[in-house]
């Protein structure tokens, strides 16, 4: 059998960002994401009797994978596995090594992916209200992590400060899921996280969780 290798780029925001025959390229940390691609590979073998590959370029909030995309002969061998914040990074970064618009083609939509907002079980709070009500009474002592700047989860926590008025610190980390370590150790208040990621902490009793964007 004739293994066509494709690159799949599998694109992280961070972290972002997040499939023998083909090459998928994914640019995230989460290894939520990379559960996904590898699944899509599998599925995609299966059906088209190729071989595809999946490889974690993770860095520049997933601009590093999407531009080695971007780089990639037009023989549809390369392929990426994208979320939000790459497009949204278009309008973060001056020179991101490609334009989205036009070196990046849609193929369709894979996944959606709620995310979660969370907080240290220690935290004083256990609704989204009590939460605001604590985070205005302490203006500037919050703080707020993300897999980087730019991610989904970093624009899901600023549409929260701009919709209820809460002053907290955004602390960038290299890949969410550093940021959420520390979230659980307790160096931070908050995150906006995505539930594959949380789901387990959350069981756990590690994470609190006090919203969902689904709801």
């Amino acid at each position: 059998m004739d293994v066509a290798r494709r690159r799949l780029l599998y694109l992280a925001a961070g972290a972002a960002a997040l499939p023998a025959g083909a090459r998928i390229t994914q640019a995230q940390s989460y290894p939520s994401r990379d559960i996904v691609a590898r699944l899509m590979g599998q599925w995609l073998s299966e059906r088209l009797g190729r071989q595809f590959i999946v490889e974690n370029r993770p860095g520049a909030s997933g601009n590093l994978a999407l531009e080695a995309v971007a780089n990639a002969p037009a023989d549809g061998h390369t392929l990426a596995l994208l979320g939000v914040n790459n497009a949204i990074n278009a309008s973060l970064y001056n020179k991101p090594g490609f334009e989205f618009l036009r070196d990046i083609a849609p193929v369709g939509a894979v996944m959606r992916v709620p995310l979660v907002m969370v907080v240290n079980p220690s935290f004083p709070a256990t609704t989204v209200p009590q939460f605001i009500a604590y985070a205005k009474a302490h203006p500037g002592k919050i703080t707020m992590g993300s897999g980087g700047v730019g991610t989904s989860i970093h624009v899901c926590g600023e549409l929260f400060k701009m919709m209820t008025g809460v002053e907290m610190l955004h602390v960038p980390y290299r890949g969410g899921a550093l940021a959420l370590n520390d979230l659980i150790g307790g160096q931070l208040q908050v995150m906006f996280d995505t539930m594959p990621e949380s789901i387990g902490f959350i069981r756990a009793g590690a994470l609190r969780p006090l919203a969902v964007t689904t709801a």
